[in-house]
């Protein structure tokens, strides 16, 4: 029987043979559905889709989408995502989309234009509609230390968040604390909303009680922190510790605590997470959870490199653990 053209898909679908081809070539500029019809059709005749990347010389590139650029936990990410493709022999673009301007294409369509074949999202939770997208143009996606719970078959890359926060609150409650605030990120985020479910069970644990006024919640900003760990340390009744679930938060409850006159750890004990250069800064020196951020965004790449040849993913996520480091800033309650 005669091969079915792409006249005859753009006649079935109702649309014009170069959206057609648009569609088969990965092309983003076309609606979603738009391209689940005509995609349908050309399944059913035969047809397969064309990667961007197949139709040039390979790239070698991997691509960083990045929150922002900016502060040590970026710049973390990059030392490790540059590592492991330096391994693969690739080299790196990076995408910041807390820098994008209304007035031109946005992330997604620069990702799809250089014909990618995959992106790590570093703080970065696409939508339904980017996700079909990229897709469509045949970019792999795996996302690092995921702020929502990934779509279903969306690989990720994180930490063991809860296990991490347990460890910070079951650390000041061997100390003698029971008086445990903490402060955390966006209550509607996946990692902040982990570290606090560790908290709780830590106390929980411990017999000692959970108080929901001393739960904060912030943007993770030093000023977040500090905002919070002021009404904390206002209370009549004040906590003897805090755990941050950022060392950027701890910042914060430092600065909170200088006002007031308090002494760490004489007076308040500070626990943070992440375990970034800022902690050895701080006088005296954080006690932190460490997250492998390196590693992390390391194995994210390796991840992608995988997925892009072809290999299983072997599980939608895969997380690092969490150490707890004992600095200067805990000590027993006064």
């Amino acid at each position: 029987m005669p091969r079915t053209t792409l006249a005859d898909i753009a006649a079935a679908a109702g649309v014009t043979v170069p959206t057609v081809s648009k569609v088969l070539n990965g092309r983003s500029d076309v609606s979603a559905g738009t391209r689940a019809r005509v995609l349908d059709l050309l399944t059913a005749a035969g047809y397969e889709r064309r990667r961007p990347a197949e139709s040039v010389a390979p790239s070698g590139l991997v691509e960083l989408v990045l929150d922002g650029v900016e502060g040590s936990w970026a710049t973390r990410v990059l030392g490790g995502v540059q590592r492991a493709a330096a391994e693969a022999g690739s080299d790196v673009v990076v995408v910041s989309v807390r820098d994008e301007r209304g007035d031109g294409p946005d992330w997604v369509e620069r990702v799809v234009a250089r014909g990618a074949t995959g992106a790590v999202l570093a703080l970065v939770d696409p939508t339904p509609a980017q996700r079909d997208r990229l897709a469509a143009a045949g970019v792999q996606l795996v996302v690092l230390d995921p702020g929502v719970e990934p779509a279903q078959g969306l690989p990720s890359v994180g930490t063991t968040n809860w296990a991490g926060g347990y460890s910070a609150v079951e650390h000041l409650v061997s100390l003698g604390h029971e008086r445990v605030a903490a402060i955390g990120g966006r209550a509607d985020q996946l990692n902040s909303r982990a570290r606090l479910d560790g908290y709780r069970s830590a106390l929980a644990a411990a017999g000692a009680r959970a108080r929901a006024t001393w739960v904060r919640h912030s943007d993770w900003t030093r000023a977040g922190g500090l905002a919070q760990a002021r009404a904390l340390l206002s209370a009549r009744e004040r906590p003897t510790a805090v755990f941050a679930c950022s060392d950027r938060l701890a910042r914060g409850v430092y600065e909170a605590a200088a006002e007031r006159g308090l002494r760490i750890p004489d007076d308040l004990s500070v626990v943070g997470f992440d375990d970034l250069p800022e902690a050895l800064w701080l006088a005296p020196r954080l006690t932190t959870v460490r997250q492998p951020v390196r590693e992390m965004a390391a194995e994210a790449v390796r991840l992608l490199l995988r997925l892009t040849r072809g290999e299983p993913a072997h599980g939608d996520r895969v997380e690092l653990s969490t150490t707890l480091v004992v600095r200067d800033s805990t000590a027993p309650p006064s």
